[in-house]
This record gives C-alpha cells, structure tokens and sequence, in this order.
C-alpha cells in the first residue's frame, strides 16, 4: 500500500466569492485540515473509550463519552464545511486523520473509568490547546467567520474538560484552593 501525500490535496483552492485573498483562505484552509485531522481522531478514541470503559462508573461514564464523540462528529461536519466553503479541499477520512493528527495514540491497555477519564482529560487538554492558537491564528488573518467557528468548539471542549475534570479532582479543597484527597472530613463545630 503506496503512502499518500495529504498535503497535496490540502493546498487545492477553487475559486469562491468569499472576499478573502486567496493566501489568507490557503492558509485557513491548511490550518481547518489539520483541526480536521485532530477532531476526527479524537472522536475515535473517545469512542475507543465509550465502548471499553468498566467500573463502578460505566453507565455515566459510557454515556458522557457518546455525548462528547456527538458533539465532535457535528465538529468535524462545521470544519469540513468551512474548508469547502473557503475553496478548499476538505482531507477528513481515518487513514489522512491517523497520518496528520497530533494527539498522541490511544492507550489500549486500560478499561478503568478514571483511566479512561484522565487519557481523555489530556487529549481534550491538547485538543483545546490547539483550538485557541487557531482562535488567534484566525483573528491575524482576517478571518472572523473561521475564529467564531473556533471559539464555538473550544466553549464546548473546554466545558466537557471540566466535565473529565470533576471525575479526577478531589471532593473537598483546602482553604488555599489546592485539593485534599484523601484527608477524611473533620465534623462541624457547632456554636
């Protein structure tokens, strides 16, 4: 099986009444792909994780993964589109995301829902990392259509991180805002 050059494809630009230069909507373009690429990666593994999770938490756990790979499945379809829309050539099958994405592969050897949780937590951490250069990026080209797209995935990353989040932070915090796992609850001082 021959290799294929993504990029190749990537660097198409039909013409479109979309007054943006034609740099500016290649550069988004290429920018979009490689979101593209990441999001459709990590719907595979959140799914990778819905399908496996075991545990206490399974159900909650099962269904809040097929929430988050929902939501990513209708981002994918916002970045394809916007890549179109701009004249470009949208470059989103498995094999063009596993070549170009930048996440690091999914760990096969975990079923516990914290594990599934925390591999999660790092690869939206990543995910949304990501999400707010583009915002910037796309704020410098010129292109507010692209940046709202953005902004409007990375709200919703940055939410269902909290949600990942909340399954690894402790329950009670210190006075000083840092976690105190594991210290039991001291009864309350009546007057």
């Amino acid at each position: 099986m021959s290799s294929i050059n993504y990029q190749q494809y990537q660097k198409r630009l039909y013409p479109t009444r979309i007054d943006l230069p034609a740099d500016t909507r290649s550069a988004v373009v290429e920018m979009l792909n490689q979101t593209l690429a990441a999001s459709t990666d990590l719907k595979t593994q959140v799914k990778q994780a819905h399908w496996n999770v075991k545990g206490m938490d399974f159900f909650q756990l099962h269904q809040l993964f097929d929430e988050i790979a929902t939501e990513l499945e209708e981002f994918i379809d916002k970045f394809a589109e916007r890549i179109t829309a701009l004249g470009g050539y949208a470059v989103g099958t498995a094999r063009a995301a596993a070549q170009q994405s930048f996440l690091p592969e999914y760990p096969y050897d975990i079923l516990e829902g914290k594990e599934h949780v925390a591999a999660l937590a790092d690869r939206l951490a990543a995910y949304g990392k990501s999400l707010r250069q583009a915002i910037d990026t796309a704020d410098d080209l010129g292109d507010m259509d692209t940046n709202d797209l953005y902004v409007e995935v990375s709200r919703t990353i940055d939410m269902r991180l909290w949600f990942l989040e909340a399954h690894l932070q402790p329950s009670e915090l210190a006075e000083n805002g840092n976690g105190i796992a594991g210290i039991a609850k001291q009864p309350v001082k009546t007057v």
